[in-house]
């Protein structure tokens, strides 16, 4: 799969933190992927519930989600997340996200992001959301097992 990212096209400014102004998908099948959170496949938290492990699990969940389609975290054509609790939460979701992106991105091609504070989300204790559009070359022809 293709995507070509442009972080900062003519006449735009820098982005103001990981993330690409432009996202281009040159092939590949297109894949939408519901809002992932930080809960583990047994309905618990992940690690203590915290917001940085619910941040960590939330983009687990994410991988998790692109690899039953054969995809993988380049293959994201643009992500929104959701953040509970104003800017409360700000600081530590940027530090933790460097740490998950220097993992998923060690090239820095980060796409096309928008960050979002929300009331709350569908369950009391969630603290983040991260939903994403990729393109992954065959992705419909993959047998998903729907458990």
């Amino acid at each position: 799969m293709t995507v070509h990212l442009h972080r900062k096209p003519k006449g735009l400014g820098e982005p103001l933190g990981r993330y690409s102004h432009v996202g281009v998908v040159a092939d590949g099948d297109p894949v939408f992927i519901a809002g992932q959170v930080g809960m583990a496949e047994d309905g618990q938290l992940y690690g203590d519930g915290s917001f940085a492990d619910q941040v960590r699990g939330a983009y687990a969940n994410l991988g998790t989600a692109l690899a039953a389609v054969g995809g993988t975290f380049a293959d994201i054509v643009k992500m929104t997340t959701y953040l509970v609790g104003g800017g409360t939460h700000l600081p530590e979701f940027m530090s933790v996200r460097g740490e998950v992106f220097a993992e998923i991105y060690p090239d820095g091609g980060y796409p096309p992001n928008t960050l979002l504070f929300v009331e709350r989300l569908v369950e009391e204790p969630l603290l983040i959301e991260i939903e994403a559009v990729a393109a992954v070359p065959g992705a419909a022809q993959v047998a998903v097992d729907d458990a």
